[in-house]
């Protein structure tokens, strides 16, 4: 039994205590493109959420993903960067496709949740990346069409559904992210990015809930939401002009820690607030907990 009882407790004879987590990568962005067409959206970054054993006097290190930067030049979307904290990992997300007028078709990264796929006239309909099992979901489908027609993009991946596909007369929304409760109140975070349109004859598509950006239409797509893990909007460009897909937003972690088990140890200046009897960390940078 005495045995059994120095398992449970660390320096100083204090207990091992129960931590809820939510861990979110950074968010891909919008790919890049020029004349006449457009870019799918990014995949938001991965979600993870759940409960860990925290040891006494245990330092755990927190790593906050970036969100993937917009290409300077034609190219598909850059993921987000992984985000990570008491073991568990959450993947970036996935960079949204992009394409040339009459031109090759690059397809949409895969990551937390995939990035959206986007056609041109004469390379069919690129499919979505796929997300991360646990952690989010496939971007949309993109919609080429026949000569002088409009092209529409698929939105990027969130973390509670998958990428709208496009249709002709309207970009493809990004999937909607997911609420969580652990500050004390509920916060939707990791949607993807939507798609961008050749066009401004009609939208491009919208933003998913919980940080996407919103896709253009025949202009530069909108960056993801910061510390949600957003995927950014597709692009998409009516003549010659480079336009650029929106950044995906950075990620974040947050613990929630019960008050009485709180030590105060943190580094990377995380924001500190109660609700009820706990004690929350939000990590919008990375840094530690001393448990």
């Amino acid at each position: 039994m005495t045995g059994v009882m120095c398992a449970l407790l660390g320096a100083g004879g204090r207990a091992a205590y129960t931590a809820s987590y939510l861990v979110i990568a950074g968010g891909a962005s919008g790919g890049t493109a020029d004349t006449n067409t457009g870019t799918g959206g990014g995949g938001a970054g991965g979600y993870l959420a759940g409960t860990s054993t925290l040891t006494p006097s245990t330092t755990y290190t927190i790593t906050v993903g970036a969100g993937g930067a917009s290409p300077s030049s034609v190219a598909i979307g850059n993921n987000g960067s992984n985000s990570s904290a008491l073991g568990q990992s959450a993947t970036g997300g996935g960079g949204g496709g992009s394409s040339l007028s009459f031109g090759s078709v690059t397809p949409p990264n895969s990551g937390g949740s995939g990035g959206g796929g986007c056609g041109t006239y004469a390379n069919g309909n690129p499919g979505g990346a796929v997300g991360t099992s646990g952690q989010g979901n496939s971007g949309g489908f993109g919609q080429s069409s026949t000569v002088n027609a409009d092209v529409q993009c698929g939105g990027g991946g969130g973390g509670a559904s998958v990428g709208g596909s496009g249709s002709f007369g309207s970009g493809a929304p990004g999937g909607d992210g997911t609420a969580s409760s652990i500050t004390g109140t509920s916060v939707t975070r990791a949607g993807g990015g939507g798609g961008g349109k050749r066009t401004s004859s009609s939208a491009a598509g919208t933003g998913g809930a919980g940080g996407g950006g919103n896709g253009g239409a025949d202009a530069n797509g909108s960056a993801g939401t910061a510390n949600t893990g957003g995927g950014g909007g597709g692009c998409g460009t009516g003549g010659n002009t480079l336009r650029t897909g929106g950044a995906g937003g950075s990620g974040v972690v947050i613990i929630s820690v019960p008050t009485s088990s709180y030590t105060g140890i943190t580094t990377g200046s995380p924001t500190v607030t109660t609700s009820g009897s706990n004690t929350i960390m939000q990590f919008n940078s990375s840094g530690s907990y001393t448990a």
